[in-house]
């Protein structure tokens, strides 16, 4: 009888055993279909533009100053004390403006002495003819010596020698007197004085004042060696040309200057030559001593690949971009940049005209991979399509 119970119990724990069991067995089944039966992700949605082909300049990048058309010290030429000012601080001149006066009444004394020692010197030239003229009637007549004739005829030389050394005197001495009265000897924008009414000043040694010409202006700057025969085949071959603007500038705001000077020599130590060229600046934008990026337009490149900067991006490798192709599907594509242009940049290598590039949402490509191209309802379909067929594909 005990041998019946223990029958029946082991009976009924075995039948429960294997319920569980099936029970397991079929929820594991159904989550194994479910995790099957899950749709796969959706192709990234990706925006893409297509690289074109135009004829672009060919550049060299640089950095350069500003400085003066051209630029005085203003010394005086004469000594003495300065008595007036006849403008301000910072003030834009004109050629011939009267700046400072020193005294001029030592001057204007040392003017009258000279003039009085040539109307003496005069006075005493018009003694000697007379006395020679009178001598020389009577020379053939022997009443004078021909000792006394030379002798008189001597005297009208060094008078005449002398009203001469007095009209250079005069000359010095109304020179002298002009240069009390000091003029700008360019038009230009004035600096700060260096010396103010009272103070005394030496002729050719004291700085009165600063003046630079703003209009036109110089942009100077460095090419390397290495690109030195580029620049001298454009210059030979025309006039060459230079896209300057201020670091706070956009690039449409570049003014462009003819390059007039080509430095003589390779300087040592930095390999580099210098280079200058012309602009006109009748607003004063840009101002002697300040930094401007410069463009040296060397040719033009035709048919170049242009692509939009954001498209380029950069792996270990070096620059990539992904090119969509009429599958929609996405083929990585390791390229060769070069200048940029505004927005864009010239691709190299690595891009044909035409071809459709990536330019957002390039994080969640991936290579090979599908993608949906926003605002392109070819690509559309194709990704949907693919969607279904994974998904029916799980299902089974």
């Amino acid at each position: 009888m005990h041998s019946g119970i223990h029958t029946a119990i082991f009976r009924k724990r075995f039948f429960a055993s294997a319920a569980l069991l099936a029970a397991l067995l079929m929820i594991s089944a159904c989550s194994r279909n479910k995790v099957e039966a899950a749709p796969a992700m959706p192709p990234p949605l990706v925006t893409v533009v297509k690289a074109t082909s135009q004829d672009v300049p060919k550049y060299l990048d640089e950095i350069g100053r500003n400085a003066a058309f051209e630029a005085v010290t203003v010394t005086p030429q004469v000594g003495g004390r300065i008595v007036e000012r006849h403008f301000q601080d910072g003030e834009n001149l004109s050629k011939g403006q009267l700046l400072f006066v020193i005294d001029p009444r030592p001057f204007k004394a040392q003017l009258d002495a000279a003039q009085a020692t040539l109307a003496q010197a005069k006075a005493a030239l018009d003694l000697a003819k007379i006395q020679f003229a009178r001598d020389e009637a009577v020379i053939g007549t022997r009443a004078i010596s021909k000792q006394d004739y030379d002798t008189k005829k001597n005297t009208v030389d060094v008078d005449q020698a002398q009203v001469e050394a007095a009209e250079a005197a005069l000359e010095t001495a109304k020179l002298n007197l002009e240069y009390c009265y000091i003029h700008s000897p360019i038009d230009g924008r004035a600096g700060a004085r260096l010396v103010d009414v009272g103070n005394v000043v030496m002729a050719n040694s004291t700085s009165l004042l600063s003046i630079q010409r703003l209009n036109p202006i110089y942009a100077i700057f460095t090419v390397t060696e290495s690109d030195l025969p580029d620049v001298q085949k454009q210059m030979a071959h025309g006039e060459l040309k230079a896209a300057v603007r201020l670091p706070s500038d956009t690039e449409n705001a570049a003014r462009i200057g003819r390059i007039e000077f080509l430095d003589n020599a390779v300087q040592n130590g930095t390999g580099t030559v210098n280079l200058r060229a012309t602009l006109s600046n009748p607003d004063r934008h840009f101002w002697p001593g300040q930094f401007v990026d410069v463009k040296l337009l060397l040719a033009t490149d035709k048919g170049a690949v242009l692509i939009p900067n954001e498209a380029a991006q950069i792996s270990q490798k070096g620059p990539f971009v992904y090119v969509v192709k009429p599958d929609s599907t996405a083929e990585l594509r390791p390229v060769v940049l070069g200048q940029r242009q505004g927005d864009a940049v010239v691709v190299t290598k690595g891009v044909a005209a035409n071809e459709s590039v990536v330019v957002t949402g390039q994080l969640l490509v991936r290579p090979g991979g599908k993608v949906h191209v926003e605002g392109n309802p070819q690509a559309a379909p194709a990704a949907n399509a693919n969607s279904k067929t994974n998904g029916a594909g799980a299902q089974s």
